[in-house]
């Protein structure tokens, strides 16, 4: 498999989880390098469904290395009950199995509490974030004062630290109306979770440097969508990180000469969790799916806006990331949908589009040109091989990748691991 990027060529949400523990059958090393536990990655083995939010979903595999690279930003607590979710569900979580960088940067609850305030005071125009503190977590180490991984598992860097942080960051909670919280308890409750932590600590960019050496194959874990992308995406409407392929060599500290493909995944259809403009947003694509028990949120258990596929947009993810493949998933989603459309360009007022406006106001106002294809009307999720689906469905996945300029690489029937069709 060599070194592989896999990335979300949409909003998000796009079954990366599952299209990762498929891969990883291949891989040695799965690296995550963006994000928080903002992200949930949904697994299905054997019937079984596990949600990970910070652990790669490598961890499912027992020869894989997962690390969570620099590029992350963590929340100890979280990562912790993760951590002792899986070993009661009898996943090994060992320091032989999992590392952590000692330069990612931490969450703190002042992080998840101005999280919070800042959504409340932006009123209509908020972002729809999660809440879990994680663009204020990036704030802090763009500005150059967030706290690190190795001061968390060091009690002597970490106190003072805290202090000082939670000292400028408790006025700023007075000044947007929220109670102060409490240095001895923050500092009592992450103290404890640094001294879990610290045996899975270390260097990471050596680490995955000294496997590359050894001719290990990577897997790196992308987390969100490419257009939550902090520069790429739609914006003001994104997450705080680098979502998209060049993450993954700022994220891990592997450079891209060392890169040797990106998978890109996207749905059959469109989605997004959250506010900002989605062009092709339809209310009878997303009554059906909701009411199949599709589209919630693994994180915030959130009903997700859906809309018809939108080849303007993932070409345009494509040309970002030098997406290769294409893994398709949720193609069963539109099993029962008698004429399906794709989104081949926008209009707004007498301009056309076949890229995206880097305007979000522009972009909530552009119209879908579409293009109609007729649906399968039978049902694809035991279908085992390409050749087995209906031929109206081959001729759809074929003719979205053929829009999006990739190859098509992998069609997803189902949740489960058996579920997936390599093309």
């Amino acid at each position: 498999m060599a070194n592989t990027i896999l990335v979300g060529a949409q909003w998000g949400d796009e079954g990366k989880g599952k299209i990762i523990d498929v891969l990883t059958e291949q891989a040695d090393v799965v690296v995550r390098y963006a994000g928080g536990n903002n992200a949930g990655h949904t697994v299905i083995v054997k019937g079984k469904k596990t949600v990970l939010h910070l652990i790669p979903s490598g961890i499912l595999r027992p020869h894989t290395l997962c690390v969570i690279g620099n590029g992350v930003v963590l929340d100890p607590i979280g990562l912790v009950q993760e951590m002792e979710g899986l070993k009661k569900n009898g996943i090994k979580v060992t320091p032989k199995n999992f590392v952590l960088s000692e330069t990612a940067h931490v969450v703190f609850p002042y992080h998840r509490e101005l999280d919070g305030a800042r959504e409340v005071l932006k009123g209509k125009n908020k972002i729809g974030t999660t809440k879990r503190g994680i663009g204020p977590a990036y704030g802090d180490k763009a500005a150059r004062v967030g706290l690190r991984v190795s001061d968390l598992v060091d009690p002597a860097k970490l106190e003072p630290k805290l202090s000082a942080r939670m000292r400028e960051n408790n006025l700023l909670l007075r000044s947007h109306g929220v109670k102060p919280l409490s240095f001895k308890r923050v500092f009592a409750d992450y103290s404890k979770a640094g001294r879990y932590l610290k045996p899975f600590v270390q260097n990471t960019v050596v680490l995955l440097h000294d496997r590359i050496r050894q001719g290990a194959d990577m897997l790196f874990e992308g987390a969100q969508g490419t257009f939550l992308d902090i520069d790429h995406g739609t914006y003001p409407f994104v997450t705080s990180s680098n979502t998209t392929a060049g993450g993954a060599c700022t994220g891990s500290g592997v450079a891209p000469t060392r890169m040797d493909r990106v998978v890109g995944v996207m749905k059959a259809y469109t989605t997004r969790v959250g506010e900002g403009p989605l062009p092709t947003e339809n209310q009878e694509i997303s009554d059906l799916l909701h009411g199949m028990g599709r589209e919630f949120g693994a994180t915030t258990g959130r009903a997700r806006r859906c809309g018809w596929f939108d080849s303007v947009a993932t070409r345009h993810a494509t040309m970002v990331n030098g997406i290769d493949d294409l893994a398709i998933t949720n193609l069963d989603g539109l099993d029962t949908v008698e004429t399906i459309k794709v989104c081949v360009a926008y209009r707004q007022g007498g301009r056309q589009y076949d890229y995206m406006p880097n305007d979000a106001e522009i972009l909530a106002q552009c119209v879908p040109v579409y293009v109609e294809f007729e649906g399968w009307c039978t049902p694809t999720d035991k279908c085992k091989t390409f050749r087995e689906l209906p031929a109206k469905a081959r001729a759809y996945a074929k003719a979205i990748a053929e829009l999006t300029n990739a190859r098509l690489f992998i069609a997803s029937v189902g949740p489960g691991r058996d579920q997936t069709i390599f093309v």
